[in-house]
C-alpha cells in the first residue's frame, strides 16, 4: 500500500470534504432550482449568478494572497465556521416560524459561492504543502473521487428531498455538515512550512503569480485553455436548470439525477486519469479530457433528450474532472508552493472575468431568445480552447524531437 494511504491527514481531509460538500451541495441544488422555478426566475437567477461571480472576481486575488501568507489550516477552519454561522442564521429563521423569501435564497446562493471560492484553492495549496510530490497524481485522483462521490450523494439526496422536505431541514443538514467538517479539520497535524512573504509592497506580493507566468507564456495559455471545461461547468450551473425546465420540459428530479450521473462520471475520471498519466504525458491527458468534455456539450445541444442528458453527464464529468485532475498535477509539479495560491488565483481571476462576460451575455440571450444560443456559443468556445491545447502538445512534441536530434548529433 502506498504511504499516502497510511497518512491519517488524508482521511481527515477526505472526511471533512465529504461532509461539507454533501451539505452545501444539497443546499445549492435546492436553492438553484427554487430560484429558477420562481416567476421570472430564469432572468433573476442569471443576474444573481452575475452578482456572485462579480464578488468572486473582485475577491480572488486577495484570497490567493491570503492562502500564501497565512496558515492554510486556519483559513480552512475559518471558512467552515463562517459557513456554519451563515446557515445557522437561516436555520433559526425557519425554525422560528418565518417563511423563506427570494432574498433569503439569494443570500444563501452567494454565501455558498463564496464558500467554494475560498475552499477549493486553499485545499489545493494545502495538499501540495503537506504531501510529498510523488503522491500528487494519486492524491489528485483520490480527491476527485471523493469530491464527486459526494456530488453523487448530494444529487441523489437533493432529487429526493427537493419537492418533499422543507427548506429549513435541508439547511439544518448543511449546518451540521459544516460543523462536522470543522471538527475533522481541527484534528489535522500541521506546521506551516512556507517561506514568509516579508515586507514587500502589497501590490508586488499580490501580483507575484502574474510575474511568474509572464516568464512562461506558452504554459499560461495552455493552462488557461484547460480551465475552459471548468468555466463550461460554471456556465451550465446556470444554463442546465433552464435547459431542463424550458427545453426538456422536465422537473427538479431530472436536475438532481443529472447531477448524480455527473458525479459517477467524475469518479471514473478520478480513477482513470492517474492511471492514464502513467503512460502518457500530463499535457496529453489534459487535451484528451478537454476533447471529451467539448464533444459531450456539443452533442447535448444538437440532440436534446432527457436520457441523453443523463448519459452525456457522465462524459461531461469525465472530461471536466479528468482535466482538473491532470491540470492540478501539472501545476503542483511546475509551481513552487510559496506562490501556488497566487498563481492559482491568477487563473481563477481571469476565468472569473470570462464567466462574468459570458453570464451577462447568456442571461440576455436566455431572456430574449432562449437557452440554446448560449449553449451553441459555449460549444464554440470549448472547441477553440481544445485547439489551443492540441497546438501546445504538438509544439512540445516538436521541441522534444528537436532536442533529441540535437543530442544525437
Amino acid at each position: 500500500m502506498s504511504s499516502l494511504y497510511r497518512d491519517s491527514r488524508l482521511y481527515y481531509i477526505l472526511g471533512a470534504n465529504s461532509l461539507s460538500a454533501i451539505g452545501s451541495g444539497i443546499t445549492m441544488i435546492t436553492i438553484s432550482w427554487l430560484l429558477v422555478t420562481a416567476p421570472g426566475g430564469n432572468t433573476m437567477f442569471g443576474y444573481i449568478s452575475i452578482m456572485s461571480t462579480l464578488v468572486m472576481f473582485l475577491c480572488t486575488p486577495f484570497i490567493g494572497h491570503c492562502i500564501d501568507r497565512f496558515s492554510r489550516k486556519t483559513l480552512l477552519l475559518v471558512n467552515e465556521a463562517i459557513g456554519a454561522i451563515a446557515v445557522f442564521v437561516m436555520v433559526y429563521w425557519g425554525f422560528t416560524g418565518h417563511s423563506y423569501e427570494t432574498i433569503h435564497y439569494i443570500v444563501l446562493y452567494i454565501a455558498g459561492s463564496f464558500y467554494y471560492l475560498v475552499f477549493y484553492p486553499n485545499i489545493f495549496a494545502f495538499n501540495q504543502e503537506v504531501f510529498a510530490p510523488e503522491h500528487y497524481k494519486s492524491l489528485s485522483g483520490t480527491m476527485e473521487i471523493q469530491g464527486q462521490l459526494t456530488q453523487v450523494i448530494a444529487g441523489a439526496v437533493a432529487s429526493f428531498m427537493i419537492t418533499i422536505v422543507a427548506v429549513k431541514w435541508i439547511l439544518f443538514i448543511n449546518m451540521l455538515a459544516y460543523v462536522g467538517a470543522f471538527v475533522l479539520l481541527s484534528f489535522i497535524p500541521y506546521t506551516k512550512q512556507r517561506t514568509k512573504l516579508g515586507k514587500q509592497p502589497f501590490a508586488k506580493q499580490i501580483f507575484e503569480g502574474v510575474h511568474f507566468m509572464k516568464k512562461r507564456k506558452q504554459l499560461f495559455w495552455f493552462l488557461f485553455a484547460s480551465y475552459m471545461p471548468f468555466i463550461g461547468v460554471m456556465m451550465t450551473n446556470y444554463l442546465m436548470p433552464v435547459y431542463i425546465s424550458d427545453v426538456l420540459k422536465a422537473n427538479g428530479s431530472v436536475y438532481g439525477t443529472e447531477g448524480m450521473m455527473y458525479g459517477i462520471g467524475a469518479m471514473l475520471a478520478g480513477i482513470g486519469i492517474p492511471i492514464l498519466m502513467k503512460y502518457v504525458k500530463t499535457e496529453v491527458s489534459i487535451v484528451f479530457t478537454m476533447l471529451i468534455y467539448t464533444i459531450s456539450i456539443t452533442v447535448m445541444v444538437i440532440q436534446p433528450s432527457v436520457y441523453l442528458v443523463y448519459g452525456l453527464a457522465i462524459f461531461k464529468a469525465m472530461g471536466n474532472a479528468g482535466t482538473r485532475v491532470a491540470r492540478s498535477v501539472l501545476m503542483m509539479e511546475e509551481v513552487p508552493n510559496e506562490i501556488i495560491g497566487r498563481v492559482d488565483s491568477l487563473f481563477r481571476f481571469v476565468g472569473t472575468g470570462v464567466r462574468v462576460i459570458l453570464l451577462i451575455a447568456f442571461t440576455t440571450f436566455v431572456s430574449q431568445i432562449g437557452v440554446m444560443i448560449p449553449f451553441y456559443a459555449l460549444s464554440l468556445l470549448l472547441i477553440g480552447a481544445t485547439c489551443i491545447g492540441i497546438s501546445y502538445v504538438k509544439m512540445q512534441q516538436k521541441e522534444q524531437i528537436h532536442v533529441t536530434n540535437k543530442t544525437v548529433v
